[in-house]
């Protein structure tokens, strides 16, 4: 029975770990912010159990699922755990003249973690760390001739996975430390493409169109502390921090132009390589999370996080003749999210819904990207449940969590930058995982 589990975990493991180097970088739909920086950016954001909660829980010690929010919590592992989960959104994208529906899906994130000893836990795990996938079109008139229109598409594709390896110790009593040490790789294409048409025949029209594309690699490193205490007999208070270095992605960058027809296709000996194989480093800023927590270490808890990332230090090459909206530059961003999760009575036997996790939170987060100046917000309301799936045994047990998140981005405010008005994302996520819990490595006694 023993042998039977574990190849089904491995087997899931593998087939969990092929998906994921063909779908970790795919984005969640069309995101026209996702054309700045380095794309959306997943930076340390939790998995199932936090989103559900309004993205909190650097202070909130879990047993159940994988907590790799803050490395130093990965120490209250007490049984090897797996999680799996995949992602899914729709979303309207508006502004003041047009809007479209969206929406996709993509493997969430693969985690693994396991007690080592009394003092000391280990996790790994590959998750998104940012995703790229946008696709706009604009028209503007053209200086002299008022029957031709120039026609502007820009589109983009990719993002880059991280695959990281992280420990735990304690230290001392109620006091953890950990620390995180990733591998970051993905690729990022752009093309960007400029069309004049004008009110007559534009069967022979061409188009003049850019491609960029980027692969990156490196490591990077964060590092964790948490206390924990008791207020009283029946309170426990929680606090956490998590720091994430400043890091430097050694970047390789191919830039080519080409004509192209109207619907597209190639024009043969047209293109002409402006950029081959140059190397640079995208500069990723310093991230400092805190976070505070009260629980009762039976059925209930809840989460302040507070988040600070220096996206002003953000800096990618500037490549000779070319001019790329990644080097827009970008503002420092600030992100609160409050939240928690209740169980009414967790060792029920006759009430299955008593041991359901109820998890809800809030938050709201700055975007680094101020067009005229004005700043531009996430705001989001999320929910979500843990299922716990009957029959578990101390030794074995299973659980599915569902997480859902309902949130605006951005506005349709008209400023300088954006005449036709900023763009806005209403969006509703969700996210699907399964944590396998299990005693492994246990010595059998005969008797």
């Amino acid at each position: 029975m023993l042998k039977t589990k574990f190849a089904g975990l491995a087997g899931l493991s593998l087939l969990g770990w092929l998906n994921a180097a063909q779908t970790q970088a795919q984005g969640l739909g069309n995101s026209p912010y996702s054309r700045l920086g380095l794309g959306d950016a997943y930076i340390n954001t939790g998995g199932v159990r936090q989103m559900a909660m309004g993205g909190v829980g650097l202070a909130a010690p879990n047993g159940t699922n994988v907590n790799e929010l803050n490395p130093a919590l990965v120490y209250y592992t007490s049984r090897t755990t797996y999680e799996v989960a995949v992602t899914g959104q729709f979303k309207t994208i508006s502004n003041r003249t047009n809007s479209q529906r969206d929406g996709s899906g993509t493997l969430g994130y693969l985690a693994l973690a396991f007690p080592i000893s009394k003092r000391w836990a280990a996790a790994a795990g590959l998750r998104p760390y940012t995703a790229v996938d946008y696709e706009s079109t604009t028209s503007s008139s053209v200086t002299g001739d008022p029957n031709a229109q120039s026609i502007n598409r820009f589109t983009g594709d990719g993002g880059l996975s991280e695959a990281y390896m992280a420990h735990a110790f304690r230290i001392a009593k109620g006091l953890t430390v950990g620390g995180t040490a990733s591998y970051v790789f993905g690729t990022i294409d752009a093309t960007s493409g400029t069309t004049v048409v004008t009110s007559g025949d534009n069967s022979n029209a061409q188009s003049t169109v850019r491609l960029e594309h980027v692969r990156y690699s490196d490591f990077i490193f964060r590092a964790g502390a948490h206390y924990r205490g008791k207020l009283t007999d029946k309170l426990n208070y929680n606090l956490a921090a998590v720091y994430g270095f400043q890091s430097n992605l050694n970047g390789t960058y191919d830039v080519t132009q080409e004509q192209r027809t109207l619907a597209g296709a190639p024009i043969a000996n047209t293109s002409i390589v402006l950029v081959s194989g140059q190397k640079g480093e995208a500069r990723v800023p310093t991230l400092a999370q805190f976070g505070i927590s009260l629980d009762n270490n039976r059925n209930w808890s809840t989460s302040l996080d507070l988040a600070r990332q220096q996206w002003s230090r953000f800096q990618v090459p500037v490549l000779a003749g070319v001019t790329s909206a990644a080097n827009v530059p970008l503002s420092d961003t600030y992100r609160v999210g409050l939240g928690g999760e209740w169980a009414p009575d967790p060792t029920s036997v006759d009430n299955y819904f008593k041991r359901v996790v109820y998890r809800a939170g809030i938050s709201l987060a700055e975007i680094p990207y101020r067009p005229g100046g004005q700043r531009l917000y996430d705001r989001a309301v999320s929910w979500g449940f843990g299922f716990p799936i009957p029959g578990a045994t101390p030794l074995d047990a299973t659980t599915f969590s569902l997480a859902f998140t309902y949130g605006q981005r951005g506005n349709n405010n008209v400023t300088i930058d954006s005449p036709s008005g900023n763009v806005k994302e209403n969006y509703i996520r969700m996210q699907v995982g399964v944590s396998l819990n299990n005693r492994w490595f246990i010595k059998r006694r005969i008797e």
